[in-house]
């Protein structure tokens, strides 16, 4: 309930809480051999970005939210989307993520397994958003869905709930260029 730091263990791709003093050891590259990286707080809202509906559905992405990062394990971009059984994987063309890349420089700053892209591209509500977060955030997001979630489109409170999510990252986010190359 209290605002806490996490951090994300490489090998068992797992988050775990931890208190300031111990968040702040894993902020430095290399920490812990590499085996804990420090999550950091930047939340970034890209309105700019260039995601095209081909794009999108060379995905293969079949609901209208996912978030992708970098798995150091594995050594590539993954992308995820949530649903009532928690994040499920989508297979990512890398092919697709570098023409991506080259349209939003701004994606090339993503933290390699501590920060994602989320991208929320709803045409049912008309709602497209991207940013850049924290990887809890995308893992609070799939937490909020598997609550709430209610028979085969989720019934209204699970959509307030995903509606309230975005309003809040709306309002944390900074707003950057999906061209420029740096953070806020």
């Amino acid at each position: 309930a209290e605002p806490h730091s996490h951090v994300v263990n490489v090998e068992t791709r797992s988050l775990m809480c931890v208190c300031r003093p111990c968040y702040l050891l894993f902020t430095r590259d290399g920490a812990a051999a590499g085996k804990f990286k420090a999550v950091p707080a930047r939340y970034l809202n890209l309105p700019g970005l260039v995601l095209t509906d081909a794009q999108w559905d060379s995905l293969q992405i079949p609901v209208g939210i996912a978030f992708f990062f970098f798995n150091s394990s594995l050594g590539r971009m993954v992308v995820f989307y949530p649903g009532p059984a928690g994040a499920t994987e989508s297979l990512l063309a890398l092919e697709t993520w570098d023409e991506l890349v080259k349209l939003n420089p701004a994606l090339e700053t993503l933290g390699a397994d501590v920060e994602a892209l989320l991208v929320r591209n709803l045409k049912r509500r008309e709602n497209f958003g991207c940013y850049i977060v924290p990887i809890d955030a995308c893992y609070e997001l799939v937490g909020r869905i598997r609550r709430c979630w209610k028979g085969f489109d989720g019934g209204e409170d699970a959509w307030n709930e995903i509606d309230g999510f975005f309003a809040d990252l709306r309002v944390r986010s900074g707003e950057t260029s999906a061209e420029a190359g740096i953070s806020a």
